[in-house]
């Protein structure tokens, strides 16, 4: 049984740019579908059968930032931001939000299909018990890692970070959402608190043989884990 193409929602109010869009996706082989209000968005969404979202910031009839906040309630779907803000601000709130790329207009089409295949590349394989995801095999029910079937030994903290980074692998994830994913409440809340804890985890990751190291620093913005 053949594998039906990825299907790619383009949400863009401007017709320019959303029909250069269509076009450089399905010319690559992708199936894309296009809307250009905020509000036709999550319906859409509950109906399943999308892989991508390439979601505009600036709607209409609203914010794609609460589009994406309202996504994240119901769908893990991989969202990528298309918008003519790029402040850091801007970037860092979306990622926060639970998108998974921002770029930026004006744009290269090709870097766009490229950014979507990568988001596509990395789906979650659900396995009994747990899932594998690359060379990770994860147990959520007794808070383990598995490297390459070697087990690591994690901290509290180190498998949380691990955990939430493989859950959207990658994704950015800022230091807050780390934070919000494996701290309490009452925890220590610096932010370098989430980087020292980084730190202990590539090296642990390291001594199991992960070269090159899986987990990026992207400035002014979080982590993400390559797969």
């Amino acid at each position: 049984m053949l594998r039906a193409m990825p299907h790619v929602l383009v949400v863009e109010d401007e017709t320019a740019i959303a029909d250069a869009v269509l076009y450089a996706l399905r010319s690559e082989g992708l199936q894309a579908e296009h809307l250009q209000l905020a509000r036709e968005v999550v319906p859409r969404l509950r109906a399943g059968g999308v892989d991508v979202v390439v979601l505009d910031v600036g709607l209409p009839d609203g914010s794609g930032f609460d589009v994406c906040r309202q996504l994240r309630t119901f769908s893990e779907v991989p969202v990528l931001f298309l918008t003519a803000r790029n402040e850091e601000i801007d970037r860092v709130l979306g990622l926060e939000l639970g998108a998974d790329d921002y770029i930026a207009k004006p744009f290269s089409p090709r870097e766009l299909v490229a950014r979507v295949r990568a988001r596509l590349r990395r789906p979650a394989v659900v396995m009994a018990g747990g899932r594998t995801q690359g060379d990770f095999s994860v147990d959520p029910e007794g808070h383990r890692v598995h490297f390459r079937g070697q087990p690591l030994e994690l901290t509290r903290y180190e498998y949380a970070l691990l955990a939430a980074l493989l859950q959207r692998p990658g994704a950015i994830l800022s230091r807050a959402q780390l934070m919000d994913r494996g701290w309490d409440r009452d925890a220590d809340s610096a932010d370098r608190t989430v980087d020292t804890h980084i730190k202990t985890l590539r090296a642990k990751l390291r001594a199991a043989g992960a070269e090159p190291d899986p987990v990026r620093t992207h400035r002014g913005l979080g982590y993400s884990l390559e797969l």
